[in-house]
């Protein structure tokens, strides 16, 4: 399954409770296009990512460094053979350290986003990132480049009985002014502050859940002289449960995020709502190999009237094929197949395209 790049931080528990020194390096390609049906301005959107990261653990497992960057190749087709609009390069360069102040119950983390990725791109291109950045289609890469950033927070875990615990954190950003658009405004970001509290342990039969929630609030970007713009607040809710089924596990998942009205009429983004189901089986098919079917299910609403309108929906089917090289290294295989609806202005249109990856992992 494929979250949202914000997604895997939700539920802190897991990393706060574990910790061993050790080195991995990480790569792989995903490819993923999408074909849209007549009444569009475009009708195929296809990108292609090639992700690099290095995560050291040091201090005794209490000091974790993770590095993790990304080329990316994007492209938008028109239809009947027309014009392309394409981009490729790095995206933003992402240094993470956290350190475990009180071992399993207090850690603090940083965050230093490097602008190694694209700032200010020409107007024609703007189409294209607009559509690799929307959820339903949940692309590996939603954005290429800012103006760098910093982030810092905090996380603890307390255990309740026996064998549950309740993680809580919060974090604050600050992205530094870039010009988005070649020959626009210096674009100010606003600050972000962000809470969230999870929960997780097992209940019978061996089943084990897991659940967050997720507030974020933004302060408005300053556009220059076009003036300001703003982003309601954002609430994500995620669960999943995890239960064994003979020698697999079975998983099933969602989460839920909701945009909601910005405080202020200066440019507002308008209200969304993004809804993912999902289950996953993991199946060891030998003591190397592990197959892992999965089926999800997302429905996206957005507008910015009393009632929101339908942006689409998507069904995306596949496997991953987890096989383990050696004792250090470890590649996963992953074909998967989504098709759907999009809606725009009145106009519905069919979506179906595949996502293709490969990746390995090396440890010791």
């Amino acid at each position: 399954m494929t979250h949202p790049r914000w997604l895997p931080g939700l539920v802190l528990l897991p990393g706060l409770l574990a910790g061993q020194a050790t080195t991995s390096a990480r790569t792989g390609v995903t490819f993923e296009s999408y074909s849209f049906g007549s009444g569009l301005a475009f009708n195929r959107i296809s990108e292609l990512t090639i992700p690099v990261g290095i995560t050291q653990r040091m201090a005794g497992g209490r000091l974790v460094l993770d590095l993790g960057t990304a080329f990316a190749r994007a492209s938008v087709s028109e239809p009947g053979g027309g014009s392309s609009i394409t981009h490729s390069g790095l995206v933003d360069t992402d240094l993470r350290a956290t350190y475990s102040v009180i071992p399993g119950k207090l850690l603090f983390n940083f965050v230093g986003t490097i602008p190694t990725g694209s700032t200010a791109v020409d107007a024609n291109t703007i189409p294209l990132f607009g559509a690799t950045g929307t959820h339903l289609l949940g692309f590996t890469t939603p954005s290429f480049g800012s103006g760098g950033a910093i982030s810092a927070g905090f996380a603890s875990a307390v255990k309740i009985g026996q064998n549950w615990a309740v993680g809580t954190g919060a974090s604050y950003r600050y992205s530094a002014s870039y010009v988005p658009v070649s020959g626009g405004d210096e674009m100010s970001p606003g600050g972000e502050i962000r809470g969230r509290v999870g929960i997780e342990g097992p209940f019978g039969g061996g089943k084990y859940f897991r659940g967050a929630l997720v507030f974020t609030t933004t302060a408005a970007n300053d556009l220059g002289s076009t003036g300001e713009s703003t982003i309601g607040d954002r609430v994500l809710g995620y669960a999943t449960v995890s239960m064994p089924i003979g020698n697999s596990q079975l998983s099933f998942y969602g989460w839920d995020m909701r945009r909601l009205r910005a405080r202020s009429s200066a440019t507002p983004v308008p209200r969304g709502n993004v809804l993912a189901l999902g289950w996953r089986l993991d199946r060891p098919m030998s003591p190397r190999a592990t197959l892992s079917p999965l089926i999800e299910f997302r429905h996206e609403l957005t507008g910015p009237g009393q009632t929101m309108e339908l942006l689409g929906y998507l069904v995306r089917a596949g496997s991953d094929l987890r096989y383990r090289l050696s004792d250090r290294a470890t590649g996963v295989i992953q074909a998967q197949l989504a098709f759907g609806t999009l809606h725009d202005e009145g106009t519905s249109v069919s979506i179906i395209g595949p996502r293709l990856g490969a990746t390995i992992e090396w440890t010791r």
